[in-house]
């Protein structure tokens, strides 16, 4: 039973890694580059639309169901040695992105999107843009590395459960 479960979590956990994977990838190649290419008129317009909704308003319930689906599956998985580092490993790829949006992300997102123009010069506007971005590259290497990691924890996961008894044995050496 604990087997099953911890095979339903891990892929709970690859399902929500490969939902964040893409939506990252979205706004890193279709709504930021809108955003940022021309400081601060983009930025001006971009709160507008985003008015209603936007990525803050998306991504950290949802990095904090991953943090929740990845401890569930690394508690679950931890008993599976072929899957364990896989499910380890993706769990702090995305401590680390969720750590990084915190405290280097979302003070550049109040400096950008709701202080903006007002309060700072274009100049530090277009600096703090710098600042997002290369913090975003983290966040996009971390997401990618999670997936990836929780993937191979998957497969390892399914491996070892479909192999007969005599072969788990060997497998979790």
């Amino acid at each position: 039973m604990i087997k099953k479960l911890g095979y339903y979590s891990t892929l709970s956990h690859l399902w929500i890694q490969w939902i964040i994977l893409g939506s990252i990838l979205l706004n890193t190649f279709m709504v930021y580059p809108n955003i940022f290419h021309n400081i601060p008129e983009t930025l001006e317009s971009s709160m507008e639309w985003m008015e209603v909704a936007s990525p803050h308003t998306y991504f950290p319930p949802l990095g904090f169901v991953s943090i929740v689906t990845g401890v569930f599956a690394a508690i679950l998985a931890w008993k599976i040695k072929p899957a364990r580092k896989w499910v380890l490993l993706s769990l702090l790829a995305i401590i680390l992105e969720g750590a990084a949006s915190i405290l280097f992300e979302w003070p550049r997102n109040e400096i950008l999107f709701i202080e903006g123009a007002d309060v700072h010069s274009v100049e530090f506007l277009k600096q703090t843009v710098r600042e997002f971005k290369i913090v975003h590259w983290f966040r996009v290497a971390c997401n990618i590395f999670g997936s990836m990691f929780i993937f191979i924890g998957f497969i390892k996961y399914d491996c070892f459960l479909t192999a007969d008894k005599s072969n788990q044995r060997e497998l979790n050496k």
